[in-house]
């Protein structure tokens, strides 16, 4: 037994045979709302190429279901092959993959018939969502099988991770327009943004369970946590943060100068779950739940709505940004 939140939890106890339901869970379906980041793929690739391109109900469809699908099959095998460290975790030890037994043909089936299905649906769209959906399935085993396991690798776990969020915008963006690929600085935006927000979890985490039981367990938890202090991953945050804007400020004002006033507001996001993931229980450790905060929300619905007035209403004063001007003295 440990102390703390695993009283519960006796490492090594004999386990149930998993269910039906329990093989259903290590699938985590109700993550899917991660997939929320597959909009402004689909927003950005009407605004860029709405001339070029039209809707197809379709399109939408079979590319939901490969990103649920191949997301899914990721998270099956990461409950397999986490199974032995996730029960070092306070939350994590609660999964089917340490509660019961699972069996691993079964698991590989499910993983499989998952990767089917997405990779399916991913070929019936067009060979822009196949390439994707490959990408985003082979991220998964680099990210979780051994000997690669990317995930053990202090920084490189979070730069591999990261990458299915500007995965997740090339499937939006090829639900529209399946012949091109989104702009690279939006690209480069986008997964910087997403290891901005892997490494505030990774120091949500350190903080809370080093404080309460020890460096010892969280690397038990997570290997890669041996390479990490609370100061490298505060310092990574802060990185990240600044080049994900940085990349994201030069797609703004390369294609609409308006989307500059967004800014504010992004660095305000940036800012308050930076501080969220200081907080004791925070949300940041499970991104599903992030819904609940309502500061949080409130800025992402003001990120929205200036979205949607800088697409429509012309500003020429902000022209001056992207030309060369110079202040004249005499």
């Amino acid at each position: 037994m440990t102390s703390g939140k695993f009283t519960s939890i006796q490492v090594g106890a004999e386990k149930k045979n998993a269910t039906i339901v329990d093989y259903l869970a290590i699938a985590r379906i109700t993550h899917s709302t991660k997939h929320i980041f597959i909009l402004p793929g689909i927003m950005l690739a009407y605004l860029l190429r709405g001339r070029y391109v039209g809707f197809h109900f379709a399109e939408v469809l079979l590319g939901l279901v490969t990103a649920v699908c191949i997301a899914s099959a990721n998270y099956v095998i990461n409950e397999w092959f986490d199974q032995g460290s996730d029960q070092y975790h306070p939350t994590k030890s609660q999964r089917a993959g340490v509660r019961t037994k699972l069996h691993g043909h079964i698991v590989m089936a499910e993983w499989l018939a998952l990767l089917v299905i997405g990779l399916s649906c991913a070929y019936l769209s067009s060979l822009t969502m196949l390439l994707v959906g490959c990408v985003f399935a082979v991220q998964g085993v680099f990210y979780n099988i051994p000997p690669l396991r990317t995930k053990d690798v202090a920084f490189l776990d979070v730069i591999s991770e990261s990458i299915n969020n500007p995965l997740r915008l090339m499937i939006g963006w090829a639900m529209v327009d399946a012949r091109t690929l989104p702009p690279s600085s939006i690209i480069l935006a986008y997964w910087l943004g997403g290891a901005f927000l892997m490494a505030a979890k990774r120091l949500s985490e350190y903080r809370e369970i080093v404080a309460s039981h020890g460096k010892d367990l969280l690397v038990r938890y997570r290997t890669s946590f041996k390479g990490y202090s609370e100061v490298s991953l505060t310092l990574s945050c802060f990185a990240y943060a600044l080049l994900s804007t940085f990349f994201l400020a030069v797609f703004l004002i390369k294609y609409r100068v308006e989307y500059i006033l967004l800014m504010p507001l992004i660095i305000l996001l940036f800012t308050q779950y930076l501080g969220l993931a200081m907080r004791p229980d925070s949300s940041a450790q499970n991104p599903e739940k992030l819904f609940r905060e309502r500061r949080l929300m409130l800025t992402m619905i003001l990120v929205a709505a200036v979205f949607v007035l800088a697409t429509f209403v012309e500003i020429p004063v902000l022209a001056g940004l992207a030309q060369q001007r110079f202040i004249n003295l005499q």
